[in-house]
């Protein structure tokens, strides 16, 4: 899409200073959307996504019911429970900000985050269900239809919403109103501002540069005065509905004397971050007083937090162990049947707040190192057993690590632990490698789930599994623990990078 023309108006040679871009005509889309706004398309998202699960669920029910007993049963019941469905996902959704047109069209991410969680609302009301005894209420046959059915004719919706969303955002569908911006020269070119708000339903109708030299100038005002007037006639005649300032946020009296000549004009003024700026406001805002800052990296989890962590953390060991304890006595028996040696494997990592613990582990190799000098696992290393490298296939080998849970030395997720060794290597050659130790250390992390495991043989790739673990410490939430959970379980058995 064509957002503006380069070419400049032709000026007073004593304003050549100055250049004023018109806006070329947008590309036609084949159709009129000029009320189209991004909020009303999320909305519309969400609202489509709750009628699909209510239709599906009752669709479901009478169809299941019809084929099976040749009557509706009790669709009133299942129209209740598929309300409910459908309220608890959108709110998940939303939570999740699932319904940004960023989230919209990005299709991996939008499949990923229904999927997981589609499976944890029916997880979460099946136990409720089961709990307060009303399961018998609902067959089988319709809640796994349901499930199935369900989840497809969303994720058919999100691939139609995204492609349809992404088309709009190209053509310029969406209209947000008509705008101009004041510009420092050279920056509307460099920057890709100005596509980003065309593509969001900005239509610049006019861009005005000014010189560097201009801007720092403390006449700023008397020297480019017939300018602003004229700006300032043009937003009245065109009905101008926003104003954009792009310069250097250093330039305030530049910023003030431009404000003060559009006192006159009732819009609204934004001014985009500079290339400077822009980097730390993608960090959250957070109110301290009056004054609002980015928090660039969160404090360590507060105490209530801690305590949901906790929680989870206690509960989750506990059912681990219980489900996995035969297989943990049958792994304890093949090897010691196998190979010489002790059953467990300990060794000493770094935990919260860098404090030593010892980490226990099934022996998957003939030695038992741990020192000052480690050699992480390679592939068709020959210091692994032949039993050793389908329990590190598998992920069997971290079971133990579930003791750690229970003794608080680790969590379930978190920032995987490196033996102490690898520690002080890393810590001395990547930057924010320390910050890792602001959490505990778990069993499974964000870097894991996102392909990020076993054997880093470059810096490269450790610089990329600490930006997923800081990523994790700075946006942790008990629901995105519940996420890299259930991801772990589809990607644990059969991951290439563990040997």
């Amino acid at each position: 899409m064509t957002i503006l023309s380069t070419r400049p108006v032709p000026l007073p040679d004593s304003e050549t200073e100055i250049r004023v871009l018109k806006q070329a005509p947008l590309a036609s889309t084949g159709f009129s959307l000029n009320w189209l706004r991004p909020v009303l398309v999320e909305r519309l998202v969400a609202i489509i996504d709750a009628a699909l699960i209510v239709i599906s669920g009752i669709g479901c029910a009478i169809g299941y019911h019809l084929a099976t007993a040749g009557t509706v049963g009790k669709a009133d019941v299942y129209a209740a429970a598929s309300v409910l469905v459908a309220i608890n996902f959108t709110l998940l959704t939303i939570v999740q900000h699932g319904y940004r047109l960023k989230t919209v069209t990005n299709l991996p991410r939008s499949f990923r985050m229904t999927l997981t969680t589609w499976t944890g609302v029916f997880g979460a009301l099946l136990a409720i269900a089961f709990t307060m005894k009303v399961s018998e209420e609902f067959s089988r046959g319709t809640t796994i239809s349901f499930y199935l059915i369900g989840l497809t004719l969303l994720l058919a919706w999100k691939a139609a919403a995204a492609r349809w969303t992404a088309r709009a955002l190209r053509t310029g569908a969406f209209a947000n109103g008509r705008a101009i911006m004041i510009a420092e020269f050279g920056l509307a070119a460099s920057s890709n501002t100005i596509s980003d708000l065309g593509r969001h339903g900005y239509r610049l109708m006019r861009i005005m540069e000014i010189r560097a030299k201009d801007l720092a100038s403390p006449l700023l005002l008397s020297s480019l005065a017939p300018r602003f007037e004229e700006l300032v006639a043009y937003a009245r005649e065109e009905r101008i509905e926003h104003v954009f300032l792009l310069m250097n946020w250093s330039r305030q009296h530049a910023i003030d004397s431009i404000l003060d000549a559009l006192k006159i004009l009732p819009l609204p003024v934004h001014l985009v971050p500079d290339a400077h700026a822009a980097r730390f406001l993608r960090y959250p805002l957070v109110s301290t007083g009056n004054t609002f800052t980015a928090e660039l990296r969160r404090a360590p989890l507060s105490w209530k937090e801690r305590a949901l962590k906790r929680a989870l953390d206690l509960v989750g060991a506990s059912l681990a162990l219980i489900v996995f304890a035969p297989v943990m006595l049958m792994t304890a028996i093949i090897i010691k049947l196998t190979s010489k040696g002790p059953v467990f494997f300990r060794q000493t990592r770094n935990g919260f707040n860098g404090r030593a613990f010892k980490i226990f582990k099934f022996r998957t190799m003939r030695v038992l190192e741990d020192g000052p000098t480690i050699v992480q696992a390679q592939k068709n290393d020959p210091r692994v057993t032949a039993i050793g490298k389908w329990l590190r296939k598998t992920s069997i080998d971290e079971l133990p690590q579930l003791f750690n849970v229970l003794k608080g030395d680790m969590s379930l997720v978190g920032p995987r632990p490196h033996a102490a060794a690898h520690n002080s290597e890393y810590e001395q050659i990547i930057g924010n490698y320390a910050f890792r130790h602001h959490v505990k250390p778990g069993i499974t992390g964000w870097a894991q789930v996102n392909g990020y495991r076993g054997e880093t043989q470059s810096l490269q790739l450790m610089e990329k599994r600490i930006e997923y673990d800081l990523w994790y410490i700075n946006n942790w939430t008990l629901w995105l623990d519940l996420i890299i959970l259930f991801k772990t379980t589809l990607v644990s058995f059969g991951q290439r990078a563990a040997y």
